[in-house]
Formats: structure tokens, sequence, C-alpha cells
């Protein structure tokens, strides 16, 4: 039954949630807090530059037809599906909560958790490294682009020039200045992992505390039901039944080996927390993001628990075999 229960850092979501809940954060302590995230959220992206092995990243892309299929369905197919829920009435679906949605469907695919996932399958996992770490490092140019076409920041159209600003100093900046130096420090950062751990955790969970503080001061739930979250949860569900059934059939269609069909289906099928809830309080600063990163934060326990237990099968059916 562990695998159906939440992780360590799903809990602290959790309580990072109720904390805003019950004691938000306001005023001045709010300013502070603030530019303490946005340092944070720098180091963050900072220590992905320095993490991504140039060698990985050449070793892997010669298979450019695994990695089109992913990106494709990362950005293309993903996009799609989240128009479509444009299609449900505001009483069904709020804006607010649709608009979540929709961001969560432009944000690039894990790094983790998709190697993890195929590794335990037994997928093609050099292709799995290098197809996650191209989908991040496109998302920081595609996201926002991806924003900016589909629904307006701030609801005025197009992503303004301090939008983009923001974007290319806090996010872009930091993370090709760690690619620069991956050279020297890079082994040290992926040898250390343990002590820059609390650092990736630490700077999504002050940005959740964050936004979800603005929210409830600004009455989030006040405005959204126990309903609301249900329906949430349930389009969720959908969305990733559908892209999981598209990405194991279609890469069976189109003649993908079992390796490479499982590692298409783990690395297509997931939407990265970690890069999506910083890039929102970048791309939808001064804005209130506890609706926004709400949809991704039940996306990100789902995938979890439905990937564990696809991955469970696929190696106990390869032991079989």
């Amino acid at each position: 039954m562990r695998r159906f229960l939440p992780d360590t850092f799903t809990t602290l979501l959790v309580c990072s949630v109720v904390l805003a809940s019950l004691l938000p954060a306001s005023g001045g302590f709010a300013d502070h807090f603030g530019v303490a995230t946005s340092l944070a959220i720098a180091l963050l992206f900072f220590l992905h530059g320095a993490r991504l092995s140039t060698d990985v990243v050449i070793a892997g892309i010669l298979h450019w037809r695994l990695h089109l299929v992913i990106l494709l369905t990362t950005f293309a197919v993903f996009p799609l599906l989240g128009m479509a829920f444009g299609l449900l009435p505001d009483s069904i679906l709020p804006r607010p909560l649709y608009l979540g949605i929709l961001f969560l469907c432009v944000l690039p695919s894990t790094v983790q958790s998709s190697i993890a996932f195929t590794s335990v399958a037994g997928g093609n996992v050099p292709a799995a490294i290098c197809s996650a770490s191209a989908s991040n490092i496109l998302g920081m140019f595609l996201t926002p682009l991806l924003v900016g076409l589909l629904f307006s920041v701030g609801f005025h159209g197009g992503l303004s020039s301090s939008v983009m600003e923001k974007i290319l100093l806090q996010l872009l900046a930091p993370f090709v200045l760690g690619q620069m130096l991956q050279p020297w420090i890079g082994n040290w950062v992926r040898s250390n992992k343990k002590l820059l751990t609390p650092v990736d955790r630490g700077s999504i969970l002050m940005v959740v505390y964050l936004a979800f503080s603005k929210a409830v001061v600004e009455g989030l739930w006040q405005t959204f039901s126990l309903r609301d979250i249900a329906v949430v949860i349930g389009l969720d569900m959908l969305l990733l039944a559908f892209v999981l059934t598209f990405t194991m059939r279609g890469s069976r269609l189109m003649g993908f080996n079992r390796p490479d069909q499982i590692t298409i289906t783990f690395c297509g099928s997931k939407k990265s927390l970690a890069s999506g809830v910083p890039m929102a309080s970048v791309i939808f600063a001064g804005q209130s993001i506890g609706a926004i990163v709400l949809p991704l934060m039940l996306f990100h326990q789902i995938q979890l628990m439905v990937c564990a237990m696809i991955a469970q099968k696929y190696s106990a059916a390869t032991e079989a075999a």
C-alpha cells in the first residue's frame, strides 16, 4: 500500500498549503520572503544548469526520433488537450482553475522521476536522461512562449517586456551560468545531490507557501469549493490517462522497441513540479498564482502514484519474460 501513499515531499507541500491557509504571509514579511524566494529560484536553475552533463546530451541526442515524439507529446499534444478543457463552462470548471490546467499542459517533463521510472521498468535510461533534460532546457523558452500564445498574462494578451526580463534574469541567466561552470563544478554538484536537495525542494516549498499565502489573503478558499477541487482532480486523472494511452499505443504503432516504448511512456506523460512552480512565480509575478499551481500540485501526486504502478507492471513482465 506504500505506493498509494503520498511521498515526503508531497506531504511537505500539503503542510505548506495548510500553513499558508492558517498563517499567510502578509505585509513586510511577505515582501522580504518574496525576495528570498526569488533568490532561491535563481539558485535552483543555476544548479539545474550545473548538473546537466554535456556528454549525456551528445550521447543521447542521436536518438532524435524518440526525442521528437516525446517533445511533441509534451509541448503539442498536452497543450491541445488543455485547450479542449476550455470548452467546459465556467459553472463546471472556473476560469482560474482552467488556466492552471492549461499552464500545467505547457510545462516540460520531469527529470528525476522520468528517469527513475524508466530504469525500474527496464527502459532506455540514457535516452530518458537526454530527453528529460532537453525537455527542461527547451521548456525555459517554449513554456513562456506557449503561455503567451494560449492565454494572456494578466489577461491583457502576450508576454510583457518586464515578464520576459524576469524570465531571462531569474531563470535563463542562472541556468546558462551553471552550464558555463559545469566543466568545473558539475561533478561536485552531481556527487553531492543529497546536500543540494534542500535547495530544490526548499525553493518549491517557499514558492508554494508564498503563492498560497497571497491567494488565501485574496479569498482562495472562499472562491473555490470542494466540488471545484474534485473536478480538477478528475480532469487531471483524465489528462494523464489519455496521454499514457497515447504514448503507450502510439510508440508501439510507430515501431519502437520495448525499452524505447517505456522511455516514451514515462518521459512523455510527466509534468515538472520542480520547474512549473518557479516558472509560475516569474511568469505570473504580481498575480495570485494559488489557483494556477493547484492543478499542477494535484497532477504531481497523481502521476507519481499511477506511474509507480505501471513501472512495477513493466518490471514484473520483463522478469517473467
